[in-house]
Parts: structure tokens; C-alpha cells; sequence
């Protein structure tokens, strides 16, 4: 099947949890915003937004159609993806949890996010500021300790051994901690230089999974589109103590 990834053309986001999985698994997709021509580009991204004779219309991108399926959600599109690619155990229990832990995984991108946009994501973060150095200090002291406590503590009780997160291969829950360490690295260099020596497993899985031959070569390729100001994770220094 080829599947057809709906995200915004500028950033990483949200959307490149689904597009490392595809990357990862050499899955033949086309990221249908970033390219020009009929029936691609934001055009085509938005009119599938507003398609009526969609029964179950997506909020927001990111968005994957297979076949005749229009599924939304990050964590939602990733359940789908999972056994399709190879990316989850087969065993139910083990599908079970590695969803709850990718909604955890989306639960810290929003707060990430919140950090400098605390009081509206229609106002600039320069006219949110204030909000965003209070909030940034409660995040970068309490919350980040906690996160990264959690997964440290889940990977190393994983009983397989295997050294990730969910059962005894790679998982697409082990790509979307890649991804987050990356993400709070570029934010947050200071603190994460700083809370990184307290959490060595998830460290070592960020560079086990960063060193896959086919997620390194799309890394080191111009489809990997580089974290920047308009992103979920924005590196403001003021904001990382």
C-alpha cells in the first residue's frame, strides 16, 4: 500500500513521529504537502480538512490516508501503522501498551509546546513572555525530571532486556523517544546537558535507534526538515535556565 502523510510542509511537529516510523521502515509514502503539482501541496492538505463526504473528519493534520482510511492523530495513526510495519509485538496486552506510552510520548509534546505558548497558540510568544519564562522554570525544574523519570524507569523495566521500550525489537514507541530526546535537546540544551547523566538508558536508545541505517540516512537527507522557531520544540534561550 502506498500511504499518503498529510503535515505541514515547514516543520517538523507532530507529523515527523509518523514520518521517522515510515522513514525507519522504508514504507512507500509520499508526504503530500510538501510537494507541488495537482492534488498535492497545503492546498490539497486543507481541502481534505474541509471534505464534507468524509465521515470521520480530521481536526488537523497530521493526517494518513491508506486505501479508503482517513485516520488523524498522531498517537492514532502510529496504532494503525504499528503492526502494518512491523513496529509493534503481536500480542494485544503488548499493542495495549505501547499506545498508552505514545500518548504519554503526546502528552509531553503538548506540554513542550505550552511552554512558550502558555496562554494562546494564536498569540506570538513575544507577546507571551512573561507567561513563558514562569512556566518554562516549573517545566525545565519539575516537569522534564518527571517525563524523562518515567520513560528511564519503563525501558529499564522492560523484562525482555532488549534494551527498548516495548517488548523485545525495535517499537515505533522506541522512533518517538528518538524523536523527543532530539526534540528537548535542541529546546533545552542547557537543562537536558544537565539531566541527561541521571537518565543513561533512554540516552543510549536515543543513540541505538539515531544509528539504524535507513533513520540515519533520512537524518542526514533534505527530506529531515530542520527543528526551528515555527515548531512544537523552539530553542529560546531565555527560557532554558
Amino acid at each position: 500500500m502506498r500511504y499518503e502523510l498529510y503535515y505541514w510542509p515547514e516543520i517538523q511537529g507532530r507529523g515527523e513521529f509518523v514520518r521517522i516510523a515510515l522513514e525507519e521502515t522504508r514504507a512507500d509514502y509520499v508526504d503530500v504537502a510538501r510537494l507541488s503539482g495537482r492534488g498535492k501541496g497545503v492546498r490539497t492538505m486543507m481541502r481534505l480538512l474541509e471534505d464534507p463526504e468524509i465521515g470521520h473528519p480530521p481536526f488537523a493534520p497530521p493526517i494518513l490516508k491508506a486505501g479508503k482510511l482517513v485516520i488523524a492523530q498522531t498517537a492514532n495513526i502510529l496504532l494503525y501503522l504499528g503492526p502494518r510495519l512491523g513496529l509493534v509485538p503481536k500480542a494485544e496486552a503488548s499493542r495495549l501498551w505501547a499506545h498508552q506510552l505514545q500518548l504519554t510520548i503526546a502528552d509531553v509534546v503538548a506540554e513542550t509546546h505550552d511552554v512558550h505558548h502558555p496562554i494562546a497558540g494564536s498569540l506570538y510568544y513575544h507577546q507571551q513572555k512573561r507567561e513563558s519564562r514562569r512556566r518554562a522554570g516549573y517545566f525545565t525544574a519539575e516537569r522534564m525530571p518527571q517525563w524523562l523519570g518515567y520513560f528511564e524507569h519503563t525501558l529499564a523495566g522492560n523484562r525482555k532486556g532488549s534494551g527498548y521500550i516495548v517488548g523485545r525489537a525495535l517499537s515505533y514507541v522506541d522512533l518517538s523517544i528518538f524523536q523527543l530526546i532530539a526534540g528537548l535537546r535542541y529546546a533545552f540544551p542547557k537543562t537536558m546537558q544537565r539531566l541527561e547523566p541521571k537518565y543513561p538508558g533512554l540516552v543510549l536508545l536515543h543513540d541505538k535507534v539515531a544509528a539504524r541505517p535507513n533513520l540515519s540516512a533520512y537524518l542526514s537527507s533534505e527530506r529531515r526538515i530542520p527543528f526551528n522557531e515555527n515548531d512544537i520544540f523552539r530553542h529560546y534561550p531565555e527560557l532554558d535556565a
